[in-house]
């Protein structure tokens, strides 16, 4: 049985920080203090948030047949993150995030590549049915999975699983591409702030606001994050979904799966990168006291 089955984007983050890491078009060049290559991509994030708190977890994405594909694979791998669904692409590049980071804010360039590839229909069919609970990030990256993506929620749902969804932003402003038809079969919706106020989020089950330092809320419930010395908040919401998932699919109420996501949140800004700093369950529960 896979409890997770995570759909989505993969890709590296290379992540430039320190120093004045604003750039200045005219052939302008500046030095930056810390530069680093480290797995990225909000869904991968997410699971391999998941396998580090012990979810048995499988991720399912579109990656290029190059050198960061098996980058990506490699370092899933190593996490303990099933990446046998995965579909590699002969004709496309692995999709490539830089990030610029500046103190607790960062300017984030993207270059899709195969990401926007993925199929509904590429999903594997049996680690669909196996899936405890289906997880979909990066909703608008996700060009090719979306005209499926309302069949592949109902298989899903046919076998017994839950379903989440984190949309991320919108890079093109519109806030919908199908998203607002597809709240209503989704049980728990991932959002900040920002995207709460551009979703009509209420037509899905339990709405889920991130609020960065300031915690986050569902139900009714508000709980504060446990103080950290933070380094990159780098995919910090992305290991917040990942807690609240392992604490709300063994069933704790709403509170305890928020104070695990808040944990596992702010545990992970200890590194630069999304997936370094990933907390241990054990750790996480002693965080989130």
């Amino acid at each position: 049985m896979i409890d997770l089955l995570v759909v989505g984007d993969c890709n590296p983050d290379l992540i430039l920080s320190g120093g004045d890491v604003v750039p200045e078009f005219g052939q302008w060049e500046k030095v930056v203090d810390d530069m680093r290559l480290v797995p990225g991509g909000s869904s991968t994030i997410v699971a391999a948030g998941a396998a580090r708190l012990g979810l048995p977890t499988s991720l399912v994405a579109a990656l290029g047949d190059d050198l960061f594909g098996r980058f990506m694979l490699d370092a899933m791998s190593e996490r303990g993150v099933d990446t046998g669904g995965c579909v590699i692409r002969a004709d496309a590049a692995t999709g490539l995030t830089v990030a610029l980071t500046r103190g607790d804010d960062r300017a984030i360039l993207t270059a899709p590549g195969a990401i926007a590839t993925l199929r509904a229909e590429e999903v594997d069919g049996v680690r669909l049915r196996r899936a405890t609970h289906l997880h979909v990030g990066s909703y608008f990256l996700l060009d090719g999975l979306r005209p499926g993506l309302h069949e592949l929620v109902r298989t899903a749902k046919a076998a017994g699983a839950t379903v989440s969804l984190d949309p991320q932003g919108d890079p093109a402003g519109g806030w919908d591409g199908g998203l607002r038809d597809l709240l209503p079969s989704v049980d728990v919706l991932f959002v900040n702030e920002n995207e709460a106020a551009a979703i009509d989020a209420g037509r899905s089950g339990l709405v889920v606001v991130k609020r960065g330092p300031r915690g986050a809320s569902a139900g009714g419930v508000d709980v504060a994050p446990p103080a950290v010395d933070a380094v990159d908040a780098t995919g910090a919401g992305d290991s917040f979904d990942a807690g609240f998932l392992a604490a709300w699919l063994a069933g704790q109420p709403v509170e305890q799966a928020l104070r695990l996501g808040c944990a596992c949140g702010a545990l992970s800004t200890r590194a630069l990168g999304g997936t370094a700093a990933q907390p241990t369950l054990d750790e996480a529960r002693a965080a989130a006291q």
